[in-house]
């Protein structure tokens, strides 16, 4: 069992939702990345997205779009992203690693060297925004050797496609709470309840919902109802110009920790 299934099957045997921040790996500061991520641990994490900065982050909006210019800035890359995930697994062997990103840097490395290197760093994830479920193919030699692809669904998925992405879901499935670039503020509660429902009868792994979630009250809200929440922009921009690694990891603690603990509350209370 991969650490993601291990890490839902648990969280499902306790009742509990899974909280999913996302940061752009090496901001702030690069050297305080390793530090930051096993903060976003203390502080109630369940699983990690880590994102690899992208000079085109089409999906993302200014906030995770400014984050990864300033690390692609001090020459941040996979390799060095690699590296701190195995420097993060030295000491956590349990929690689970998504890398979030586009094709372009995977291909640039190679496909099958990128998927040998990240299974050896201990990354369990990839979830690619450029390529959808029609073009699994061009993820194959991720899937092969062992990185489990999270697929992505929207508002406006069809069923047809819908199906196809339930039949090829692996790890959980990410669903965008609405149509636009992350960091917007324009999520409605009720719709994006019924679509979960929807995906519901069409996937067999657990739904994450993220885009739009700020706060430990819309978290709280998409808890109702979701097997994880993903937060992402607002944590990024919480944690931008932070100067130290001491000061990283009290924004993120302080940040992160008001949001496990309103989740773990109505988690007790259902």
């Amino acid at each position: 069992m991969s650490r993601i299934d291990a890490r839902f099957a648990t969280l499902k045997a306790q009742g509990r939702t899974a909280l999913v921040p996302f940061i752009t790996a090496g901001d702030p500061l690069p050297q305080a990345t390793v530090a930051l991520m096993h903060e976003l641990v203390a502080a109630g994490a369940d699983l990690i997205e880590l994102g690899v900065p992208f000079s085109d982050p089409m999906a993302d909006g200014p906030v995770i779009q400014h984050a990864s210019e300033r690390a692609l800035a001090r020459g941040v890359g996979l390799a060095a992203i690699l590296g701190w995930v195995g420097e993060f697994r030295r000491r956590d062997q349990a929690t689970p690693i998504v890398l979030m990103g586009y094709m372009n840097p995977v291909e640039i490395h190679g496909a099958a060297r990128f998927a040998a290197e990240a299974v050896a760093a201990g990354v369990d994830g990839v979830l690619l925004v450029d390529c959808p479920v029609e073009e699994a193919a061009a993820a194959a030699p991720l899937r092969d050797a062992g990185l489990q692809q999270i697929l992505l669904a929207a508002p406006t998925t069809g069923e047809a496609r819908l199906a196809r992405i339930g039949a090829a879901a692996a790890g959980f499935l990410y669903y965008v709470s609405f149509a636009g670039v992350t960091g917007a503020d324009r999520i409605r509660l009720d719709e994006v309840r019924a679509q979960v429902q929807r995906l519901r009868q069409s996937v067999r792994v657990p739904v994450a919902v993220g885009f739009g979630i700020r706060d430990a009250a819309s978290a709280q809200a998409i808890g109702a109802f979701a097997d994880a929440v993903v937060i992402g922009s607002a944590l990024v921009a919480q944690l931008a110009g932070a100067g130290s690694e001491q000061e990283i990891r009290a924004r993120a603690h302080d940040f992160l920790a008001p949001i496990r603990a309103a989740l773990d509350a109505q988690d007790r209370a259902r």
